[in-house]
């Protein structure tokens, strides 16, 4: 058996496939959620009606990114370069799949799990949903969800979610308070033009 026969090229993409949900786990968690990374992601934790986000540019790169491994394991005939970029692209369309249509539904069709592993998927990312900003989240991964209960319990613990809400419930009120504070115009004062018009005066 040599590093081009079909097992070991198929074991090399299988492995390549497990692998990418580390690497999207710590570029979800360092990169999305980092000092430069939540330009672009920010706009996957913000409701829009709008068809793309600026967060789609993520699978782009790494599209690229597999793109190019194609390109050059044909071109300089490298099968083991072939099963990496094999590897990467199972992992992005399984990606689309369970992150983009099965838990935020952006394909045509609703079919939202009530059991099983698919629900708890469905969980543990709306949890890392639960918090609008980039601190404090919980469940990186996006093939593998924790429990539940135990990202509930993290959640709690660092009291991010209540320190959101108190901070919108106090933007509320300033703003009400702020509308409060503008005098609204006197609708039954004359227009000058009106009060300087002589009576009768056509």
């Amino acid at each position: 058996m040599t590093l081009t026969s079909w097992p070991v090229l198929i074991g090399v993409a299988l492995v390549t496939f497990l692998a990418m949900e580390w690497v999207a786990w710590w570029t979800h968690k360092y990169v999305m959620h980092g000092d430069w990374g939540w330009g672009w992601h920010k706009s996957h934790h913000e409701e829009h009606d709008e068809l793309f986000e600026k967060n789609d540019l993520y699978a782009v790169v790494f599209s690229g990114i597999a793109i190019v491994l194609f390109v050059v394991g044909s071109l300089a005939g490298l099968p083991l370069v072939l099963a990496f970029a094999t590897g990467i692209t199972l992992y992005g369309i399984f990606y689309f799949i369970v992150h983009d249509g099965l838990v935020h539904q952006r394909w045509p069709f609703r079919n939202i799990p009530h059991r099983g592993y698919a629900k708890r998927l469905v969980q543990a990312h709306r949890l890392h949903h639960a918090v609008e900003g980039r601190e404090d989240n919980v469940s990186f991964g996006f093939l593998y969800a924790p429990p539940a209960d135990r990202l509930h319990a993290q959640l709690k613990a660092s009291g991010v979610v209540e320190r959101e809400r108190r901070a919108a419930r106090e933007a509320k009120a300033a703003a009400r308070a702020a509308t409060a504070t503008v005098t609204p115009p006197d609708a039954s004062r004359e227009r000058p033009d009106e009060a300087e018009m002589p009576r009768g005066a056509a």
